[in-house]
């Protein structure tokens, strides 16, 4: 996820968010390698780790959503960074213009850390531009103890019943608020169809009365509150809710969910690549990466790193348990091309909707 939206959780140590912040103030300029990623995605001593085994410098930039990255790398033509951390969709697209280079899989041998599947994703098989650093699955999350029947469906969210009207939220991001439409009525998350894909509007447009609000970073808050009682969550933002309130459920609907994937990209216009290789490389080192899925609870595309997480890590968090074969059989979010613009209009309207 993050996806177009940011995801992640407060970091669990103002320790460590005070390392990451001074990590974040030195001035890009005296780094070898510039790295653009989201707030809190790698451990806030990762760049001096790396520097430590490599010799190399780095600086982080954080974004807080695909679309601030993509416009930065857009009107600079990738000048400015080495690798960025983007959404698989938005890998495609600067794929696409010309901005990515090819990965140089010489140079990363830790590539083979990754699951076989990891290396066959539908967006870039055989990782030719792209490297995956997280996946995961859209879903229901609930409180167990305040919901009569667990919920199975995505109609349950979107024609709820009476105890569950205005205590419901979706994900405001075009792609995910438009998936749960797309899935609950049998059709491919990259649906561009417009006869479908208005169905699709009008189905979440009669969904919207019933919502409490479209939210994309507080939900799981909400549901521990109590303020509401089932939201459309990415795994791991469940995962925050289930770490303050374990009567907190995460299930993914009878209907299915979309396969997101956060990927590692190198930028054409860097004049460091055999380093940002070197970072990559760093990254998938199974302890580096196990790093992520301890601390931002998403699954990561690394066998050895996954294998090492603690049994009752995995018993408090079930959904990072899910077998790769099952999380692969989800369809993937692509880059729908100049169908995105009808996207956009299409959530725009479902939101002025009264």
């Amino acid at each position: 996820m993050t996806a177009t939206s940011l995801r992640r959780r407060a970091l669990k140590k103002s320790s460590i968010a005070l390392g990451l912040a001074l990590a974040l103030s030195a001035p890009a300029t005296a780094a070898d390698l510039v790295i653009s990623n989201w707030d809190g995605y790698m451990a806030p001593d990762a760049m001096a780790a790396f520097k430590t085994a490599t010799g190399v410098s780095g600086e982080v930039v954080v974004h807080a959503t695909n679309e601030e990255i993509m416009g930065k790398l857009i009107a600079a033509g990738g000048k400015g960074y080495d690798v960025v951390f983007v959404s698989s969709p938005f890998a495609e697209v600067l794929n696409k213009l010309g901005l990515t280079e090819p990965i140089d899989h010489a140079k990363i041998p830790n590539l083979a850390n990754l699951y076989p599947e990891a290396t066959k994703l539908p967006h870039d098989a055989g990782n030719a531009f792209s490297v995956p650093y997280t996946w995961g699955t859209t879903g229901l999350c609930y409180r167990s103890d305040l919901v009569k029947t667990a919920p199975t469906s995505w109609s349950d969210l979107l024609a709820p019943s009476d105890e569950l009207k205005g205590k419901t939220t979706m994900l405001a991001t075009d792609r995910w608020l438009l998936a749960a439409g797309q899935l609950d009525k049998g059709y491919s998350v990259n649906e561009t169809d417009p006869a479908k894909m208005a169905e699709v509007k009008d189905l979440l447009i009669s969904a919207k009365k019933t919502l409490l609000a479209y939210d994309d970073t507080t939900f799981y808050s909400k549901l521990v509150s109590g303020e509401a009682l089932m939201v459309q969550a990415w795994d791991g933002w469940c995962n925050y809710g289930i770490a303050e309130k374990p009567e907190i459920k995460y299930v993914i609907p009878k209907e299915g969910s979309d396969l997101w994937v956060d990927t590692m990209v190198v930028m054409k216009a860097s004049a460091n690549k055999d380093a940002a290789f070197q970072f990559i490389n760093f990254m998938l080192d199974a302890k580096n990466h196990a790093w992520a899925a301890q601390n931002i609870d998403y699954k990561v595309p690394n066998k050895p790193a996954m294998e090492s997480l603690p049994a009752d890590f995995l018993a408090k968090f079930p959904n990072m348990a899910m077998p790769v074969a099952d999380l692969v059989k989800f369809e993937q979010l692509r880059d729908v091309g100049d169908a995105q613009r009808d996207y956009s209009k299409i959530v725009s309207e479902i939101k002025a909707a009264q």
